[in-house]
């Protein structure tokens, strides 16, 4: 982690929260080898309160960091194994006839958590994907007619596979723009990857961790990522960001005002995370294409396929301040 450039002076419960944040970032690595910016923005994305969709192959992670990151952040956790026949009240509840007391009562489903892992999350149709999009964005489920408030904080990681493998969904732009952040972990190092097969099993770590943080933590933390300082030169950047993407040749769809919005969030709590002491360029840079990545789409005969060389693209062209 970077060491320059802190937030200096900060009060008691200041510095409580940061080595708190810290100690939780350690965890992570000592479970996810390899992966620290990986890491880094999966924290962020949290921190801004936003969902994170985690796309890649079947085998480098995908689940055992969702996993790391509901017991590191101490909260509570549910998973829910997408498939194919899977059904939306299998994920959201389902009303049922009391005999007792002669009347229907809502029994919860697997969404009712702090931390929801959608695992595999396109491998479902799309009527089952769509049963997330008021969990998301709402912080609610509708069923018969009533409404139930979800646990809080609340948020959904979803890991997904490429969508030309078999049985794959691929997801709506709605669902899509949900999602704050779209990370991918890769393949690890050859250093990582034998670490990996000598050392200890990875569920048995984390089996073994404790957390590092609470859900009452996590809220203040959030607070002070909200707090952290963007100034104007920087907001004039994020602008020129979002406007490149919407007047490139090469992009048919660019950032909407909520990609805009979920840029300086993510920036600030990345910011925070490296224990800037307001965003810098760097930190915009560091989050673009997690942020806009999933949000942007290549025009018809662009030579730009994936969304890790479109967010490459922009960041060529816009000047940093």
């Amino acid at each position: 982690m970077q060491s320059g450039n802190t937030l200096g002076q900060l009060p008691a419960s200041g510095e409580e929260q940061l080595a708190a944040l810290d100690n939780a970032r350690s965890a992570l690595n000592n479970i996810v080898l390899g992966k620290d910016p990986e890491i880094a923005l999966a924290l962020a994305c949290l921190l801004a309160r936003g969902h994170l969709l985690i796309e890649d192959l079947p085998g480098l992670g995908k689940t055992i960091l969702a996993q790391s990151l509901a017991k590191v952040l101490g909260l509570s956790f549910q998973r829910i194994q997408f498939t194919s026949d899977l059904l939306p009240a299998d994920i959201v509840g389902v009303s049922v006839f009391d005999q007792g007391r002669g009347k229907f009562r809502f029994q919860p489903g697997p969404v009712f958590a702090q931390l929801v892992l959608a695992d595999e999350v396109n491998r479902a149709t799309p009527k089952a994907q769509s049963a997330l999009l008021e969990a998301m964005e709402e912080q609610q489920v509708s069923v018969d007619g009533q409404t139930h408030p979800l646990p809080q904080p609340y948020f959904v990681v979803a890991t997904q596979n490429p969508s030309d493998q078999i049985g794959t969904f691929q997801l709506p732009e709605s669902q899509l723009d949900r999602f704050l952040m779209r990370v991918e972990l890769g393949y690890p190092s050859e250093e990582h990857e034998r670490a990996l097969i000598t050392g200890v099993d990875r569920r048995q770590l984390l089996a073994e961790v404790q957390p590092a943080l609470s859900a009452a933590l996590l809220a203040g933390l959030q607070a002070a990522c909200a707090t952290v300082h963007i100034s104007d030169p920087l907001i004039d950047y994020v602008q020129a960001l979002v406007r490149f993407t919407r007047e490139s040749p090469e992009i048919e769809t660019g950032l909407s005002p909520r990609g805009a919005l979920a840029l300086v969030g993510a920036a600030r709590a990345h910011a925070f995370i490296e224990h800037h002491s307001g965003v810098f360029p760097d930190d915009v840079r560091a989050v673009f294409g997690a942020v806009a990545g999933h949000r942007l789409k290549p025009a018809s005969g662009s030579t730009f396929r994936s969304p890790g060389e479109l967010s490459h693209h922009v960041l060529d062209h816009v000047a940093i301040p």
